[in-house]
């Protein structure tokens, strides 16, 4: 509470009254001195965004109604849309704007509030991917049958993980690559995107096949993680076929319709991505008699036409006398056919024009032959040089458009170590005597970073 003594509305002899700004700024004070940061909960209504990037709003109950203020880089932080009527939950500092007479809060951080603002976050985030196309079934990649290796997201404490490794243990050992993240609060989402990257990133040799993304049950708010985009995005950017376990059956999340395939529970998604072995020894079993079985029909079968040709070489005489008569009938018909097919081609050659072989005619053939050809390959030469001008002037304009002086001159810095090795990670920056920013118009040197620490 405040006492005279902390709002001084005293005035010196001979003055009688404030000027507008003096009392438009000890009011300011009065507010901003005597609230700290606080959460109000309310509906927004006549929400405004300007050319700037700063929004403007009003919260509102069913009795009373406080004018808002969200600045560009709050704004930009807000991972849904904010529309008329959702509820929500700001947090921020009470202050007053002059200039229309009013108090007002500056808002810090925007969170929806209630089952319903998620719903309706969810409702509007699932349309928007969905005419992206992310959950369409053509780009729904197979499961494998039998996986050499298994990565899994979840977190390392509860029984989720406890329930898949040991479900995939009775069914069929394989090995597991277990990435531990947390699966709620702000960080959950973040850390759920790296751990799908990072196992695609992964050499080919250290890859798992199947990636199970999983967590136990819980309210739309605890697993809000699995309905982010950057979530739902690297799921459907992932290379390795991906099985989604969140929640009970009846917890659908949006990492349910972008993966490869959902399974009902954590435990469901273990028996999803291996066989019973048992099953597989049964069926190798069935199998195998199946091959022998067929194998010893075959044999019975060669063996039949082996007995058969058995039959037939104990009458070679009659064999052979038959291919005899067969030969001697072929030459006898050649024999009378030759001399009338001599007599026929001599007739042909008669009547050959012997002028087609002059050599002046097949020269000037050719070079008419040749002037063609030239013509062809001057046509397909111009051809071909407008085509690789139109290709060069479009890799020139793209070539220009990576260059990296540009990002400078964007206020952006290249740093590089003593060895001219570029900086960017902090540890590189910690190891360094000195490092070197290029910016957009020259060089400086940077060192002293001994007493360095990462923020």
């Amino acid at each position: 509470m405040l006492n005279r003594n902390d709002f001084n509305i005293d005035r010196p002899a001979g003055k009688n009254e404030f000027s507008v700004t003096e009392i438009s700024n000890k009011i300011k004070w009065l507010l901003e001195n005597n609230f700290s940061v606080i959460r109000i909960r309310g509906e927004i209504s006549g929400l405004k965004v300007a050319a700037s990037g700063h929004g403007y709003f009003n919260l509102k109950d069913t009795n009373a109604v406080i004018a808002a203020t969200c600045w560009k880089h709050c704004l930009s932080r807000v991972n849904f849309s904010l529309a008329e009527g959702l509820e929500v939950i700001v947090t921020g500092k009470i202050t007053a704007y002059a200039g229309q007479s009013k108090y007002q809060i500056s808002v810090e951080m925007i969170e929806p509030a209630g089952v319903g603002a998620f719903i309706k976050i969810l409702n509007e985030r699932r349309e928007k991917l969905e005419k992206e196309g992310l959950f369409k079934l053509e780009y729904k990649k197979k499961i494998p049958y039998l996986p050499k290796k298994i990565g899994i997201i979840t977190s390392l404490t509860g029984a989720v993980i406890k329930d898949i490794i040991h479900r995939i243990t009775d069914r069929f050992p394989v090995n597991l690559c277990i990435w531990p993240v947390t699966v709620q609060g702000e960080t959950a989402a973040s850390e759920i995107t790296i751990a799908i990257n990072g196992f695609n990133l992964l050499d080919e040799g250290l890859k798992p096949d199947v990636i199970i993304v999983a967590r136990g049950g819980g309210s739309i708010e605890d697993l809000w993680p699995f309905n982010e985009e950057e979530v739902v995005r690297a799921a459907f950017d992932s290379a390795i076929p991906i099985i989604s376990a969140v929640g009970h059956e009846t917890d659908y999340t949006l990492i349910d319709l972008v993966a490869d395939l959902r399974a009902p529970t954590p435990t469901a998604a273990a028996e999803f991505a291996v066989p019973v072995g048992e099953n597989l020894k049964y069926t190798l079993n069935s199998l195998y008699n199946n091959i022998e079985r067929r194998i010893s029909i075959l044999l019975k079968h060669k063996a039949h036409i082996l007995s058969n040709y058995n039959r037939l070489l104990q009458y070679p005489i009659n064999y052979l006398n038959y291919n005899i008569q067969k030969l001697d009938d072929l030459g006898f018909r050649l024999t009378g056919s030759l001399p009338s097919l001599l007599k026929q081609k001599n007739l042909a050659l008669q009547y050959f024009p012997y002028s087609r072989f002059k050599p002046t005619k097949i020269l000037h053939y050719k070079y008419l032959q040749l002037n063609s050809f030239k013509n062809s390959l001057l046509i397909r030469k111009a051809t071909l040089l407008n085509q690789f001008e139109h290709k060069l002037s479009i890799n020139s304009s793209i070539l220009a458009s990576l260059d990296y002086n540009k990002v400078l001159a964007r206020g952006y810095a290249m740093l590089k170590d003593p060895n001219d090795n570029y900086i960017s990670t902090v540890s590189k920056v910690q190891s360094s005597k000195y490092i070197t920013a290029h910016l957009k118009d020259g060089q400086i040197k940077l060192s002293s970073f001994n007493n360095f620490k990462d923020a």
